[in-house]
């Protein structure tokens, strides 16, 4: 490995990247970009002027897999040196061989996720290092990709489940969790640096601190212990201090989630639970794998909601899974309507080369698969709709993500309910009061005057 300096005077090399996937690979990317910056690389969104260009990948479904490799493609077509890491890096194509290097041969360089010492081997291979990595050229809270005011932190990596649509362990690996004092300094620093809302993501984050057995750390000199219930409660004090929101997704729904519900309606983390359900059908959910059975689910959400009324439900579902029936399908649209799911998106299932699920008989075909996940859609939607319109007339805290003209003629945010990307907004219409104003990053109060679609109509008062 080349370990040469910069020359004196001359300009740092710059790092096109490109980051595709989910918030965990988002994480991954704010890891490499942060060590290239320490490094004192410039880096870039775009191909064009840079030295060499990372392109963090996805594998998870086909789609995914078609994007990032046109994206390697173009990458290659105009600039020429490029560097694989993420999801599809870990991928087997024909043979037994890398997908990315049968596909893409002139790639510099390929890795799995969370390797971004690798990733950085690579390119001092191909870049001459311009700093010292010890001096510290970042701020604290690191190279972050979203907005100043909302950042991803990453709890865990990995998984120990088997789900037969899901490939993901056999990429990521078995669940490691972070200790839980580098995940509190890490959002301490998030919040110092003016995060407002901080969304925890892992791959299983109901699975914190299992593969540890619950081992305590310490954090400002306290003990606390590497277990959900421990780490949210901190999380939620220690943003109270700031102001700020604490938000769960990949939440699933084993027992112990239960206990968290309390500190919802206590007002320490947001009423909002992110929980991959996939489906409701215990016979569809053996086949799949899943870690719970779903015959309860509908009197625990019912059980959630008396503890803390407010609470905001989302959740993902696959339909067309193999050997779905019409009575099974059915089963998940009443599930959809009795359990008022808030939040419900919805997959057709893709069979994802490798995944066990693709050996299992009497699979849906692709038409009926569609049309299955087109008519959940509706039901999900109908149900979502009604849940919004109850919200007209109330008053809701808003995270502003946008107000142009100087906050004065409205802008765009969004409530508790509303996780960035994948659920509704708030769309500000102009301030009642001609001294107030909005600014990105701040909350507003706002009274609700109209629900439209998966969205909310409102005046900050």
């Amino acid at each position: 490995m080349s370990d040469t300096s910069l020359t004196p005077g001359a300009a740092a090399p710059k790092v096109g990247f490109v980051s595709l996937g989910c918030p965990k690979a988002l994480t991954d990317s704010e890891l490499i970009l942060t060590q290239l910056s320490a490094e004192g690389y410039q880096t870039s969104k775009t191909f064009a002027g840079a030295d060499l260009v990372i392109v963090n990948t996805c594998g998870f479904i086909d789609d995914a897999v078609r994007e990032s490799l046109d994206t390697i493609g173009e990458a290659l077509a105009e600039n020429g040196k490029v560097i694989v890491t993420g999801c599809l890096g870990a991928r087997e194509g024909e043979g037994g061989g890398n997908l990315v290097r049968q596909m893409h041969p002139s790639v510099l360089a390929v890795t799995g996720p969370h390797a971004t010492h690798e990733v950085m081997e690579a390119v001092h291979t191909h870049l001459p290092k311009p700093h010292d990595p010890f001096v510290d050229l970042v701020p604290p809270q690191g190279i972050k990709l979203t907005p100043r005011h909302y950042a991803y932190l990453k709890i865990s990596e990995g998984c120990n489940h088997r789900c037969t649509f899901c490939i993901i362990p056999s990429m990521r690996g078995d669940l490691v969790s972070r200790p839980i004092g580098d995940v509190l300094t890490e959002a301490r620093k998030l919040f110092e640096a003016g995060v407002k809302e901080l969304l925890v993501v892992s791959q299983d984050t109901s699975a914190y601190g299992v593969d540890v057995q619950y081992r305590t750390g310490f954090w400002d000199g306290k003990p606390v212990k590497a277990r959900l219930f421990d780490l949210v409660r901190t999380l939620g004090e220690l943003a109270k201090g700031y102001g700020a929101w604490v938000r769960l997704h990949y939440v699933y729904p084993y027992p112990h989630v239960d206990d968290i519900i309390p500190l919802m309606a206590e007002g320490l983390v947001l009423p909002y639970l992110d929980v991959p359900l996939q489906h409701s059908h215990p016979d569809v959910l053996k086949r799949m794998k899943r870690p719970a059975s779903g015959e309860r689910n509908l009197e625990r959400i019912a059980r959630w909601r008396e503890i803390c009324p407010e609470i905001v439900v989302r959740s993902t579902f696959i339909a067309g899974f193999p050997g779905e029936t019409e009575a099974e399908f059915q089963h998940l649209l009443d599930f959809v309507q009795e359990a008022q799911i808030d939040r419900a998106g919805c997959f057709a299932y893709s069979p994802v080369e490798g995944a066990a699920a693709n050996m299992l008989a009497d699979p849906v075909p692709d038409a009926l698969r569609e049309e299955r996940r087109a008519r959940f859609m509706a039901v999900a939607e109908r149900v979502s709709a009604d849940r919004l319109r109850r919200r007209v007339g109330a008053t809701l805290q808003v995270l502003v993500d946008s107000a142009p003209g100087l906050g004065k003629k409205g802008g765009v945010g969004r409530s508790y309910a509303d996780a960035p990307e994948i659920d509704g907004l708030v769309r500000l219409l102009p301030p009642e009061k001609i001294s107030k104003t909005l600014k990105v990053g701040e909350f507003t109060r706002a009274r609700v005057v109209a629900a439209e679609g998966h969205d909310l109509l409102a005046v900050p008062i």
